[in-house]
């Protein structure tokens, strides 16, 4: 028992659960609840009023951030779960994980606690719920960065849930598997997780909410396969669905939209966007930040970049998909700036670079230094003078082409006089 339960109880009754919600302060409230709980009658009435009194319970033991309790809560629950029929058990303990999930900082304590919850129902062969709690465990570990731990307990989830053709169960887990494929950055197999999760979604009536995290996936994984036409046509359908429900996913899709249209070289339909009636409704640091790029990529400046992924840092750099991309796209806009600046020179100082760039001479030199070893120009680093040389383009020499070319032709001709003499020969 929980160190908040007193010695007597109150009956589970209507007056008892009105007396415990209107108790002065909070700790009061919980105290009474605890004794509510705490009634042995197993009537009908009872086990109904003890429902309300949990779930009022695990509404304030999160408002107080008791996180602690909360577990203890569900281990003090378990004899009460053998009187309640087992959807309903399903449900509380759901709804209490979920309750600790609301609290910051508890990936730990909800880890520990979905793990205690699977061995629970695997000893009391409640087959239903274990699965559901093994995916939420999978989740967690993924967002803890436990990636082989979710990957062997997902492998082996999907084999049971295939077997037992529960699909909307189906469809979380191959979305999650995708989502998991993804972070260890295997694209193959996280495309074929995402087409099993459309394929089992297809055959039944998937959630709005659902729907638009297919979508969302659906939309990164083109988005990382440089598509991001296809790309922004997914994250416009989950935006749609998250902006209906509120779902403060709804930002994100839009951020991914915004995203795309900068990959694309359609910066200036950034603001557009923004200003549109559903794009004011979530006006904030997000929308900020890719307003800030969009405007330092029309303007070709690497300085209005670098200041956008400063001033920006939580909403760009610590968002592993738009870091992903802004960085490639920083890439692009550094060469193509380089290569403008150093057209007119045949040797040129790289302070002087560094200067007209506005960016530090390492940096500089080191782009400068790849940029020769991709080929994207001919030259050399004179690092004892601190320059660069560019060399003339070489002309190709036609002939090359032209004596591969009568090459081949005269091959052709030996392989067409072998088949001849064959069939003579014959």
């Amino acid at each position: 028992m929980a160190s908040s339960m007193q010695s007597s109880y109150l009956p589970a009754t209507t007056d008892s659960l009105a007396q415990a919600l209107e108790a002065i302060s909070p700790s009061e409230s919980i105290s009474l609840l605890y004794r509510i709980l705490e009634d042995p009658s197993s009537s009908t009435e009872a086990l109904r009023i003890k429902e309300q009194a949990i779930s009022k319970l695990s509404d304030l033991l999160t408002q107080e951030k008791k996180a602690e309790e909360l577990r203890s809560l569900l281990t003090q629950l378990r004899p009460f779960f053998s009187l309640i029929p087992k959807a309903k058990t399903a449900r509380i303990v759901r709804g209490i994980i979920d309750a600790v999930a609301k609290i910051p900082g508890t990936s730990d304590l909800q880890i520990s606690l979905c793990k205690e919850m699977v061995e629970w129902t695997r000893a009391e062969k409640r087959t239903f719920l274990r699965q559901r709690v093994e995916a939420r465990l999978a989740a967690l570990l993924m967002e803890n960065k436990e990636y082989s731990e979710a990957l062997n307990l997902l492998t082996g989830l999907i084999k049971e849930v295939r077997r037992l053709d529960d699909k909307l169960l189906l469809v979380d887990i191959d979305l999650l598997e995708s989502k998991l494929h993804f972070s260890l950055r295997n694209l193959p197999k996280a495309k074929a997780s995402l087409t099993a999760a459309r394929t089992a979604a297809n055959a039944i009536y998937v959630p709005p909410a659902q729907q638009g995290t297919i979508d969302l996936q659906s939309g990164i994984l083109h988005a990382e396969e440089k598509d991001y036409k296809t790309a922004y046509s997914y994250f416009f359908e989950a935006f749609e669905a998250f902006n209906a429900l509120e779902d403060p996913r709804a930002v994100f899709s839009l951020k991914y939209m915004l995203l795309c249209k900068i990959m694309v070289n359609q910066a200036d339909d950034v603001a557009g966007i923004i200003s549109s009636k559903a794009g004011l409704n979530y006006l904030g640091p997000d929308l900020d930040a890719m307003k800030a790029v969009a405007d330092a990529h029309s303007k070709r400046s690497l300085k209005f970049f670098e200041t956008a992924l400063r001033n920006y840092k939580a909403q760009l750099e610590e968002d592993p998909i738009v870091h992903r991309h802004l960085s490639s796209l920083y890439d692009t806009l550094m060469e193509q700036n380089l290569c403008r600046l150093i057209e007119p020179y045949s040797r040129v100082e790289i302070a002087h670079i560094a200067e007209m760039i506005e960016l530090p001479d390492g940096h500089v030199e080191k782009k400068l230094s790849q940029m020769i070893l991709d080929k994207k120009f001919a030259g050399t680093l004179d690092q004892g003078a601190g320059c660069l040389i560019i060399f003339d383009d070489p002309k190709t020499d036609a002939i090359f082409p032209a004596t591969l070319e009568t090459i081949t032709n005269i091959g052709k001709v030996v392989d067409s006089l072998y088949v001849r003499s064959a069939r003579i020969m014959a």
